[in-house]
């Protein structure tokens, strides 16, 4: 199948470097944050993908809400990603906290987070390898 678009971005240095997409519309100084060691002076991959997966996901579930008719045009998206021990490495998990407008009621609210959970690429992509967590409120 096609692609239908196609991100690149290089990283230089890892953690305590530089993430730059072939486009220059992102050039970023990355750093490991103060909780794990660092200095935090730079964002770094947590973040990104944590921002990455919350408008993702919000566009999930703008497309299931028009396909139900539901208007969730107000809604909300944070996404908290975790690093975790796990075992001699290390692995993510992930809360994704859906503010979902007044006036929808909450049984209709969850089935719409949880349609969209299925078909966000991220969620998708994330499915069966990283927890992740949905928080409707």
């Amino acid at each position: 199948m096609d692609a239908l678009y196609t991100a690149v971005a290089t990283a230089t240095h890892g953690r305590d470097g530089r993430a730059v997409t072939s486009d220059g519309k992102l050039d970023l100084a990355l750093s490991i944050p103060v909780e794990m060691g660092g200095n935090g002076q730079g964002t770094n991959p947590e973040q990104l993908f944590a921002a990455g997966y919350a408008a993702c996901f919000g566009s999930a579930l703008a497309l299931v809400g028009r396909q139900a008719k539901a208007d969730v045009s107000d809604a909300a998206v944070t996404a908290e990603v975790s690093v975790i021990k796990e075992g001699e490495g290390f692995a993510l998990r992930v809360t994704l906290r859906v503010e979902l407008p007044d006036g929808l009621d909450a049984a209709t609210g969850r089935k719409l987070v949880e349609s969209a959970h299925q078909v966000c690429p991220y969620s998708n992509a994330t499915r069966g390898n990283i927890d992740v967590d949905l928080v409707v409120e």
